[in-house]
C-alpha cells in the first residue's frame, strides 16, 4: 500500500513542474465559470511520459477535470499519472467520485498540488486513492494552487467572502477633486484591468457615495464569459438611492442588494423593491459589515471586489475584513483639502500600526502603476 509523500520528502522532477504549470494553466480557464466552487484542472500522463489527455472543471459541465482528461487519455491512462490541481473528490455530489474514475483508470500515481478544505473532501479524496493502492503525492506548486483558489479557500475556512479591495488614485492619494469629479482618476489600461478583475469576482460592493455621485452600472465589461451575472452590493445606511438609479433600472438584468438600517422609509424600499432590489434591514445597518459579509456568504458569494468610495473602505480596513489590495496610481496630482481620500476610516495611531501588504507584485499599467498585495494581519 502507498503512502503520501510530502515535499520534504520528496524532489520534484521538471517533468513534474512541468505537468502540475500545465494543470493550473487548464485550471485558470474556468474563470468565471466554476464559482462557488473551485478551480481545477488536471493533466493525464501515459506510462512513457507523455500527454495522453487534459481537462478543466466548468460548472455547468456535469464531468470534473479528472474525468474529462481521463475520457481523452482512455486506455493510455493506465499506468500513467494524473498531475491535478486541487485534490480529488470521493464523494457523490453533481458528479460522481473523481477518486473513482482515476481508480477504476488504472493510473499508477496521482500527483495533486494541494488538499481541498471543503470538509466533504479534505483528506478523503487522497485517502481513498491510497486505500486503493495508488501513490498519491501532494504539495507540488502548493503556493502557486493556493494563490489560484484563494477566493473558493478563504470562504471554505470562514463562510465568508473574499474582499479585494481595488482603488484608483493620484499620487496624492485622492481618488477625486474636491468638486468630487472622479472619471478618471487613472487612464484606459487601468480601466481595463479593473474590468478583468471584475469578471474573476462574484460581487462587486460599493458606498452611497459613489452611487449617489457617479450613477454607476457596476457591470463586468471584460468581454470574457461568465457562469452567473455579477451581483452588485450597495451599502446604503440612510436608504438614498432611487428607484431610477441604474443599479435599480437594471436590477432584473443582474442582482442588486442594498444593505441599510432598520430606520429607514419603508417605502423607500417598497419602491426599490419593486424594481427587483433586494433591501436588506439588518441590526446595526450598512455599518455591520460582518452581518453584510455572513448574509452575501449564504448566498454562496465567495468574493466581493470592493470599490469604495473612501469611507467604505475605510470601514472594511478599519474592521480588518480586508484580504487583498490593488492600487493604480495615477501619475496626477490632484490637491485639496477638501478632495476625497482613497481610504478614510480611523486609521493608524502610529506608524508601527500602519497596514503592510506583503507578496507584493507591482504592474506597470500605461502610464499608471498598478500595486498588488496581501494585507499583513495586526498582532492582536
Amino acid at each position: 500500500m502507498q503512502t503520501t509523500v510530502s515535499t520534504e520528502s520528496r524532489k520534484w522532477s521538471e517533468a513534474d513542474r512541468e505537468w502540475m504549470r500545465r494543470a493550473l494553466e487548464l485550471a485558470g480557464r474556468g474563470s468565471g465559470l466554476v464559482s462557488p466552487s473551485p478551480l481545477v484542472g488536471c493533466v493525464i500522463v501515459d506510462s512513457d511520459g507523455h500527454l495522453a489527455g487534459e481537462g478543466f472543471y466548468v460548472y455547468e459541465n456535469l464531468k470534473h477535470a479528472e474525468t474529462l482528461a481521463l475520457e481523452q487519455a482512455g486506455r493510455r491512462a493506465r499506468g500513467g499519472t494524473a498531475y491535478v490541481s486541487l485534490e480529488p473528490h470521493a464523494h457523490h455530489s453533481r458528479t460522481p467520485p473523481c477518486t473513482d474514475a482515476l481508480i477504476n483508470a488504472r493510473v499508477k500515481r496521482v500527483v495533486a498540488a494541494i488538499e481541498d478544505p471543503n470538509p466533504k473532501v479534505s483528506g478523503r479524496g487522497f485517502a481513498h486513492l491510497r486505500e486503493a493502492g495508488i501513490e498519491t503525492v501532494t504539495g507540488l506548486m502548493a503556493d502557486e494552487a493556493r494563490r489560484q483558489n484563494e477566493k473558493y479557500i478563504h470562504y471554505m475556512l470562514t463562510g465568508q467572502p473574499f474582499v479585494h479591495l481595488k482603488l484608483a488614485c493620484s499620487l496624492d492619494g485622492k481618488i477625486a477633486t474636491r468638486t468630487g469629479d472622479s472619471r478618471w482618476v487613472a487612464g484606459e489600461e487601468s480601466r481595463a484591468r479593473a474590468h478583468d478583475l471584475r469578471h474573476e469576482y462574484d460581487a462587486i460592493l460599493v458606498g452611497t457615495g459613489t452611487a449617489l455621485t457617479d450613477n454607476p452600472l457596476l457591470t463586468d465589461r471584460s468581454g470574457r464569459p461568465r457562469r452567473r451575472p455579477l451581483v452588485r452590493v450597495l451599502l446604503d445606511e440612510r436608504l438614498q438611492l432611487g428607484p431610477n438609479s441604474k443599479l435599480a433600472l437594471t436590477a432584473q438584468e443582474a442582482p442588486v442588494l442594498v444593505f441599510t438600517s432598520k430606520e429607514t422609509d419603508e417605502s423607500a424600499a417598497a419602491k426599490l423593491s419593486m424594481r427587483g432590489v433586494e433591501v436588506f434591514r439588518i441590526d446595526g445597518g450598512s455599518r455591520n459589515l460582518r452581518a453584510v459579509l455572513e448574509e452575501l456568504g449564504r448566498r454562496s458569494l465567495q468574493s466581493i471586489l470592493l470599490e469604495g468610495g473612501g469611507k467604505i473602505a475605510g470601514a472594511f480596513v478599519d474592521a480588518g475584513f480586508i484580504n487583498k489590495a490593488t492600487f493604480f496610481i495615477a501619475p496626477i496630482i490632484i490637491g485639496g483639502r477638501g478632495a476625497p481620500s482613497a481610504i478614510v476610516g480611523e486609521g493608524a495611531e502610529r506608524m508601527a500600526d500602519a497596514l503592510r501588504l506583503r507578496d507584493v507584485e507591482v504592474m506597470p499599467r500605461g502610464e499608471d502603476i498598478e500595486i498588488t498585495g496581501y494585507l499583513k494581519r495586526r498582532k492582536g
